[in-house]
Formats: structure tokens, sequence, C-alpha cells
């Protein structure tokens, strides 16, 4: 039997009562009877007067017609799968290739990170420099960890950045990830391609979450200030129509406040360190609005986040998971999607 809502009861007993099928009117409504005082005069046994009747059943439409509201920002359609980097663990990081191979194993969104070279492009990139772990110089020479800081892309035109490679160097922590030879893509490019695949492939269109990569001790050094570095951003994502698909996250919250105020309808993602055990409202207050999404280091979720975080209408998408184990987990615990290096590792019915 299905149970009835308090307001479902409400409206069963208005209609009875209008209807004339009690003589006593509603539960818990103590009807007039006395019609020498003025009261409204009701019948009794077989039903009541027409005015009363009336103002029954104007009360049962109104109620029937009220819907409660629901909080947009919680409301998703399916599990967000998103590949992060596009498909780190299969293919070379934040490369067209990445991105390619995401949309093909059914990715609903593409993760990925900015940086901005000294002609005020915007690339896809994970670092405003280039990793050692990952790149080779334009003479095919590799370097250390100690002086991948020397090759700033924010000192270079993006003609120069073109010229390195980031996917032939085998990674020393993904080995599955396939080597080929690729570099560091437009952002434009990469959106571009992306749209162009999903058409020809007639795939559901997908939604592109962007990191800006800026810190406050490196602005102006290895990247703008955040109000350039928002401004150079959405400029590429309005040339390309993708404002509805398109998130902004980062760790930096200058980043995301600007955009809050410039273009409050850009979704944003609040990223969290797995270090940061401050209290969910305390990183809220930091930030000063409530964003879209709220966005932790993958170990940091518990049921009591989940719960926080939709009653404050945000989406809870934690990073970066690569075990099936933790996945379960954390779809078990009601996250509203996870960000994954191995897409691959999700089946199809739960994208």
């Amino acid at each position: 039997m299905m149970m009835q809502s308090g307001s479902d009861t409400f409206l069963v007993s208005l209609f009875k009562a209008a209807r004339g099928d009690t003589g006593h009117g509603i539960a818990g409504v103590r009807v007039p009877t006395n019609r020498n005082k003025g009261a409204y005069p009701v019948t009794t046994g077989f039903g009541m007067c027409p005015l009363m009747r009336n103002v029954l059943l104007l009360a049962f439409i109104l109620v029937s017609c009220y819907s409660p509201k629901t909080n947009s920002k919680t409301v998703q359609k399916k599990f967000d799968v998103q590949g992060h980097r596009g498909c780190r663990g299969l293919m070379p990081e934040n490369t067209i290739p990445a991105m390619i191979k995401a949309l093909q194993l059914g990715v609903t969104t593409l993760e990925m990170d900015a940086v901005i070279t000294k002609d005020k492009q915007v690339i896809v990139s994970h670092e405003p420099f280039f990793g050692w772990e990952i790149s080779t110089t334009p003479d095919g020479k590799t370097f250390s960890f100690k002086e991948e800081k020397n090759y700033n892309i924010y000192r270079m035109n993006y003609d120069e950045v073109r010229q390195w490679d980031v996917g032939l160097k085998p990674h020393p922590r993904f080995p599955q990830q396939q080597k080929i030879k690729a570099y560091k893509p437009l952002l434009a490019e990469v959106i571009d391609s992306a749209e162009q695949y999903i058409k020809a492939s007639s795939l559901q269109p997908v939604d592109y979450n962007i990191e800006t990569k800026s810190d406050d001790a490196t602005d102006n050094t290895f990247h703008p200030a955040p109000e350039e570095f928002v401004d150079l951003l959405i400029g590429v994502i309005r040339e390309k129509k993708i404002e509805k698909r398109v998130i902004i996250q980062s760790f930096d919250i200058r980043t995301l406040q600007v955009m809050h105020r410039k273009h409050p309808k850009i979704r944003t993602a609040l990223l969290i360190e797995g270090f940061n055990k401050s209290p969910i409202q305390e990183n809220l207050n930091k930030l000063g609005f409530t964003p879209a999404i709220y966005s932790p280091e993958f170990l940091l979720v518990n049921e009591e986040m989940v719960k926080f975080c939709h009653e404050k209408g945000m989406l809870l998408i934690p990073w970066t998971v690569n075990d099936r184990k933790n996945i379960d987990r954390l779809i078990q615990s009601g996250v509203d999607g996870i960000i994954t290096d191995y897409p691959d590792l999700i089946s199809p019915g739960e994208k």
C-alpha cells in the first residue's frame, strides 16, 4: 500500500468534506453550527451548504497546485564520471588524444587544467611550466625535477610551447599510459576537437571542468593575476559557446571569487586538499559564497560530508579516485560523481 504524505491526507480530507462524505467537517477543524450567531450554515449527515462546499473546493484546488521547490544545484540526472586530465592513467595527460579516449570510454565531463602563455594564450597544462615527468625539450632532451621550473610557460609564446613533447616519455607513476607524440594544446583546440568527435560519433554533449592553475605566491611570475586569468579564460569559453556546460574549479579561491562576481551564472567548484581538515562551512566562509560543487580529495569524504553538501545545495564530486574499492564506497555514500585517471573502471551502466 502506498503511504500518504501529510499534504496528501489533507487534500483527501478537504475533498471528502467538500463532497459531503462527513457530517463533522475536516479533522481538526471545528465547523460552526449555530445559525443564530452569524456562523456559516452547515448541514449535518448528508453534506454541507453550497457556500462552504465552494470554499473547500477552492482550497482543494490551490493546495493541489502547490509543488515544493527543489534546489536546482542538487538536481543531477546521472552520476558524473569526470576524466582526470582526460584519462591520465591511459593516455598522456591533458592532451587531445587523452580527451578523445575519455569520450570513447563514456565520461560525462572532461576534466583539465588551464595555464597562460606569454602571448596570452589559454593552454591545457597541469603546471605553468614543463614538468620533468612527462616533458621532452624541442631538441629531445630530458631534465630533472630541480630544473623543471626553469621552463616557465608564462615566459614562452605558444609557438615555442608547441614544439615541446609531452607524450613520448614513459610516466613513472602510470605504466599503462600509452606513449605517443603529443603537445600541450590550446584550450580552444581541445574544445573544438572534443565537440567534433562528439558530433561525428553521435555522442551526448559533455561538460568541461577547467581548473585555474594559480597561486598568490606566483602571480605575474608563472601566471597573470586572478582578474586577467579569468578574463582570458572566459573569453575562450564564450567564443566556444560552452557557458552552460563549463565548470571552473580551483584551489585558488581568488579566481573563483572573480568568476562568481563577474560571471555568476558560470558554475564553480571549490577544490580541497587532503590535508585541509577544516570544517566545510569554514572553507565556504573563506570563499565567501556557496559554489555549485564541493570537490575534496576522496579520502576526506564520509556520509556526514555528503549530507552537509546536499543540504547546502552543493554537488559533491571528489578527486582523484583510481581504484574500484573506493569508487564503490563513494557511490554508496551518495556522492554525485568522481574524478578519475581511469574512466574505464566505471561500467557503462553506472555512468
